[in-house]
């Protein structure tokens, strides 16, 4: 009898544990999506590694593609709600719009559809915030960096600031381009990210 009990109290450990899994819905552009770059030695697979090293058996979905913009991931985002069921969804986009010259009124209109339809969806949200270079003028620079702490604020979800914090304006960090993270850049944005990120889990 003893031994049944055990095993019962096992499987409940067990069945509480699977219970308590998520699936965590990344959301990116293609600094998510590793380009450039041996897709197994990018930030999110760095993230798969660290949650399992961790404990967590949190399932994660890269749902990032290169060169997306705000709207292509607004476009998207209900079809993957619906596929996926996340429990956090992280939103890192907006570069793309940045880059192409797109209003910063328009990039935050499309993250606060993303935003209001991953809470609908009973998700939790986390917005990674980015910077453009300072070639782009400080005028349109500083009203694009604003999007992403007014979104925070008004929606009430937790924020990093700037993604490539430490990494952007570095050559050593970057690939040629310019524009994208090399591998070696890659743990440092997990750890932009983590601290933030972990306790959403």
């Amino acid at each position: 009898m003893r031994v049944w009990f055990l095993s019962a109290g096992l499987a409940l450990m067990c069945m509480a544990q699977n219970a308590a899994a998520g699936t965590v819905l990344i959301v990116g552009d293609s600094i998510s999506a590793g380009f450039g770059l041996d897709t197994r030695l990018g930030w999110v697979s760095l993230l798969e590694q660290r949650l399992k090293r961790e404990g967590f058996d949190d399932k994660v979905v890269n749902a990032s593609i290169s060169g997306d913009t705000s709207a292509g991931g607004q476009a998207r985002l209900p079809a993957l709600l619906a596929e996926h069921k996340p429990e956090l969804v992280i939103l890192e986009l907006g570069g793309n719009d940045g880059l192409r010259g797109m209003l910063p009124t328009q990039l935050q209109q499309n993250l606060a559809a993303m935003i209001d339809s991953s809470k609908a969806s009973g998700a939790k949200v986390l917005l990674l915030g980015m910077q453009l270079p300072p070639n782009y003028g400080a005028r349109y620079t500083e009203a694009f960096a604003k999007v992403y702490g007014a979104l925070a604020e008004e929606k009430k979800i937790p924020l990093v600031p700037f993604f490539l914090e430490g990494i952007g304006g570095h050559p050593d960090l970057m690939q040629a381009d310019g524009l994208h993270p090399a591998a070696v850049a890659q743990d440092k944005l997990l750890e932009n990210v983590w601290p933030t990120l972990k306790p959403l889990l």
